[in-house]
């Protein structure tokens, strides 16, 4: 009864204003953490710039946790849309630690494997990009919304095995050597695979919403 009463009141709209913002400020933090992994001397500049982002990002989060409190209605449930942005906000979140564990270690060239899931995060990123206008109309939406969400499923799974990949690689490249390379190596990994798993959330967040509204 709740569910049919809600159908026919207003919702407040500006919600997806805010999602399609902060899919936005994600999709320019991967941009700026796929030119960090190039590497070279600009990679300080890159990393401010994943800050940046990161810093925007944590304030439309905030605007949409305000929103919720104080709209009546909103277009779908209020713990959905607080974990939706909070899985978005975590994406970026990990970004930044990528970039915190490169500044901290002045890291200046980055494996292969690196760079390519990097390439895969921009991916995912344009993908969830792709994904929140769809929500406005979930109905009409729901095959590209799953086609959407398994593309994000596939590309996470596509980045766990670069990261074995690339560990494997870091280990035997520096198995005689400097242990502490392998080590630094290791945790930048780290980072990039949760921020994949952080999409993943995403993914999955967005499924959750549309299996409760069709």
């Amino acid at each position: 009864m709740l569910r049919w009463f809600r159908a026919f009141l207003p919702k407040e709209e500006r919600f997806f204003d805010l999602f399609a913002r902060h899919a936005q400020t994600v999709v320019q933090g991967a941009l700026a953490l796929q030119d960090m992994l190039r590497g070279g001397e600009e990679t300080p500049v890159f990393c401010q710039r994943v800050n940046q982002f990161e810093n925007d990002a944590d304030g439309i989060t905030r605007e949409v946790l305000t929103a919720v409190r104080r709209t009546f209605i909103t277009p779908f449930d209020r713990g959905d849309i607080k974990n939706l942005i909070t899985a978005m906000d975590d994406a970026i979140d990990q970004m930044q630690q990528t970039a915190k564990a490169v500044v901290l270690f002045e890291v200046r060239t980055f494996e292969p494997p690196m760079r390519e899931i990097a390439t895969l995060l921009v991916e995912c990123a344009n993908l969830v990009s792709r994904a929140l206008p769809l929500m406005q109309s979930i109905g009409n939406n729901v095959a590209m919304l799953s086609a959407i969400t398994e593309e994000i499923g596939k590309l996470e799974g596509r980045i766990d095995d670069l990261h074995d990949i690339g560990l494997k690689e870091l280990f035997l490249k520096h198995r005689n050597g400097n242990s502490m390379d392998f080590v630094v190596g290791a945790e930048i990994y780290k980072h990039l695979e949760k921020v994949s798993d952080r999409f993943d959330d995403v993914a999955n967040e967005i499924n959750s919403i549309v299996i409760e509204q069709v």
